[in-house]
């Protein structure tokens, strides 16, 4: 999959697509549901990144997913997830399921099927998060789930590596042709990444606002880059940043 574009291209929080639903407020970064956007359908295998609002006592009931790779990042909030694998650990009802919180990096694989729910338990607190889908380069596989946590600490001041395909450096591993870091920056705090020739990155701001590769970018703001090369990223204002460094 290749998106032709120049370098670079700056894709603004406002010209994402939108759907209110109520318990749910969602922005969509790729088409996505209702949002048909052919100018925005995939970055390389990046194909999803929403960003979505969960009401209090409301969620995602069951539902299906197959052959695509999913990852919960979350941001405010606590989010309870419970799939037909029995993932996780026992819950307060007895049921075997998942609480995904900030700093905590989900991934699952959905294979040749899986079925799950995400449901915030809060009776009053919302959750932020990020859900991000990335096309496997395998498929029809056994579905499978994994998750690990990294701290504010781990992140700050540099490009923490999260989900690659081989799990390096205690990241998540991905069945993609991709690799995914997070970090957080403010103030002086700078860091840099090499593009190898071959290439794409996306950089999505998560919060914050920040400098990457000389442009000002606020939250909701998206980069995306094609040449190899060094970016860097700079000047950060209680930046958080996701590095998604992908294939073609």
């Amino acid at each position: 999959m290749i998106d032709v574009i120049e370098r670079p291209m700056i894709r603004r929080s406002a010209e994402r697509g939108h759907a209110e639903h109520g318990w749910l407020k969602s922005f969509h970064s790729f088409s996505f549901a209702d949002y048909d956007d052919p100018a925005h359908v995939h970055f390389g295998p990046l194909r999803v990144i929403n960003e979505d609002f969960i009401a209090p006592a409301s969620g995602f009931g069951t539902h299906g997913h197959r052959d695509m790779e999913i990852i919960t990042y979350v941001l405010e909030g606590e989010l309870t997830h419970k799939d037909s694998m029995s993932s996780g650990s026992r819950l307060g009802d007895g049921s075997s399921g998942a609480v995904i919180r900030p700093g905590d990096v989900q991934r699952m694989s959905a294979g040749r099927g899986v079925l799950h729910s995400e449901f915030n338990r809060s009776p009053d607190v919302p959750v932020h998060l990020l859900q991000i889908w990335i096309v496997p380069n395998v498929t029809g596989t056994s579905p499978s789930y994994e998750e690990k946590r990294f701290d504010d600490a781990d992140k700050r001041g540099r490009l923490r590596l999260v989900a690659s395909d081989d799990g390096r450096e205690g990241s998540v591993t991905l069945q993609a042709d991709a690799a995914l870091y997070a970090g957080r920056f403010d103030g002086r705090e700078t860091a840099r990444y090499v593009l190898a020739p071959g290439r794409q990155a996306y950089v999505h701001v998560v919060r914050g606002s920040v400098i990457v590769d000389g442009h000002a970018l606020d939250g909701g703001d998206a980069l995306k880059v094609v040449d190899s090369g060094e970016l860097v990223v700079e000047a950060g204002r209680d930046a958080e940043i996701l590095l998604f460094d992908l294939g073609r």
